[in-house]
This record gives structure tokens, sequence and C-alpha cells, in this order.
């Protein structure tokens, strides 16, 4: 069958499901009369939000399955409802990104309702990734990612919260909220550093508070630096640490070619990510800035 024919299908299910609605109502006066009936309508919503998806026309599968998920929420099973509109949220993340937000929205609800908090932060994290890829709005991302960690936190998955707080981090400080950058890159550095696993990954989380604090002022990062380097001892061996020496040397001097020539030098045996350069591309323009003032 080819999608159109599929899409025909569809339609007549969903037609069949809103006879059956319209018959009940017409009845009983309301939907709590025929729980059996509800269930029935609801299963052919489902059938038909199947359909559509089979047919790729996302926006009326997103439709077909939020039928369901209000019918399921009128009748009290809160968990079909939420099944229904995660489907739906899916659905519509493929024709409307907003749509698919409200649809997750309700799926938050239900699960926080009901205590599920594990779940309902992986909603969250579901909001905050189409906020950051498909709407733009990185202010509302942050405020997901934020619940979704506090929720993970609650139910003592500290390394699911992380990586939602990094997310947090990583956009404050582009948006130079560098202090709320700190504070969490801190955070997780001191507690990398106190578990055998993610003991390695604790001189990046230092390195990027570090970057941050230098942003803000050069002296703030030479205190940071001599702070991170007593808390964890391996830091002072990390070639991250040894750059910050350096170009915190070279800033001294104003010296923004030696500032270059310190990043290209590290970057010949590693690589910066995307944030890291930006982050030094920063501090290097204040060298320039204040080089075009003294001239």
């Amino acid at each position: 069958m080819d999608n159109s024919g599929k899409e025909k299908e569809a339609l007549a299910i969903m037609a069949e499901a809103d006879k059956k609605m319209k018959t009940t109502h017409s009845r009983l006066g309301t939907f709590f009369g025929s729980s059996s009936k509800v269930e029935e309508a609801c299963e052919l919503y489902v059938r038909a939000g199947n359909m559509f998806k089979m047919a790729k026309n996302w926006s009326a599968a997103g439709d077909a399955f939020c039928k369901a998920a209000r019918l399921h929420l009128q009748v009290q099973s809160k968990l079909d409802a939420a099944v229904n509109f995660l489907d739906a949220g899916n659905a519509f993340k493929k024709s409307d990104p907003q749509e698919a937000v409200n649809c997750f929205c309700q799926v938050t609800d239900i699960y926080t309702d009901m205590g599920r908090f594990t779940i309902a932060a992986k909603n969250h994290i579901s909001i905050a990734e189409i906020y950051e890829s498909e709407l733009l709005d990185i202010d509302k991302a942050i405020v997901h990612y934020e619940q979704a960690a506090d929720y993970f936190k609650g139910e003592s998955s500290t390394s699911a919260a992380n990586k939602c707080l990094l997310k947090v981090a990583a956009y404050a400080a582009q948006m130079e909220q560098y202090q709320k950058a700190i504070e969490i890159y801190e955070e997780i550095g001191t507690y990398s550093m106190d578990t055998t696993l993610l003991k390695y990954g604790a001189k990046d989380h230092f390195f990027k508070a570090a970057l941050c604090h230098f942003c803000v002022d050069m002296l703030n990062c030479k205190l940071a630096v001599q702070k991170y380097e007593d808390l964890f001892p391996a830091f002072s061996d990390a070639r991250e640490c040894k750059l910050l020496k350096k170009l915190l040397d070279v800033y001294e001097e104003q010296n923004s070619d030696a500032f270059t020539e310190a990043v290209r030098e590290f970057e010949s045996i590693t690589r910066l990510d995307q944030w890291q350069t930006t982050m030094l591309l920063r501090i290097k323009r204040t060298i320039q800035d204040e080089e075009n003032d003294l001239r």
C-alpha cells in the first residue's frame, strides 16, 4: 500500500473513532459512562496515528495520538495518556517542534504527578533539545536542562544530573554568565576528582572553570588555577594547566602573538573544542583591545 492508501485508511479509522465517541456521548451524555467504548476509540486513534506515521504524515499522526491521550486523561488512565502524548511528541518533532514541546510538557506533568521523576527528567531533556536545535531558544533550553538535573539529583542519578548541568554551564558561559558556569564546572570537577572512574575528566572541568575566570579577570584566573592545583594535585601535570600558566604570563606582557603561539602549540597535540576556542578568542580580544587603547 502506498502512502496515499495508508493515509486514506488512517482517515477512515479516525472517522470510525470519532463516530464511536459521538454515539457514546449522545447515549450517555458523558464519556465516563462507558470506559470500554472510550478504550475502543483510543485504540482506533492509536491505530490511525500509526498508519499516518507509515504514510509520513507527521502532523496528522500527532493529532491522532493527542486525541487518544486526551480521552485517556478523561477516564483517568494517566499512564496510557503519557504514552500517547509521547508518541504525539515524537511525531510532531518532525513537523511542528512547538507542538512537540507542548506534548512532552504534558508527559512531564503526568510523570511528575505520579512521582516518576527519572522519566520526567528524560522528557525535560527532550524538550531542552528541541529548544536548542529547532526553536533556538537557549534560555528555555537551560530551564529544562536545570529541571532535568534537579529531578536526577533527587533520584540520586548524579552522573545524569551532571550531564545536564554541563550543558547549562556551556550555555551560561557563552551568554557571559560566567559565575554560574564557574560554580557548575567547579562542583562537577570536585565530584569527578573523588570518583575513580571520572578522575581523569576532572582536569577538563577545572580547565573550563579557569577559562571562565580568565574571561572575567586575569587575577581571578591566577587564583583559581592555584586553588585547583591545591585541590587536585594531578591538575599541575595536565597540559591544560600548563597552557593556562603560559597564557597568564603572556597576558601580563600583553603579547597577543605569544598568546596565539601558546594556543597553537597546545593544539598541535590536543584539539580544542568549539567552546574552548570561543573562550580563548574572547580572552585574546581583551589583549588586543588593551593594545589598541595604548596606541
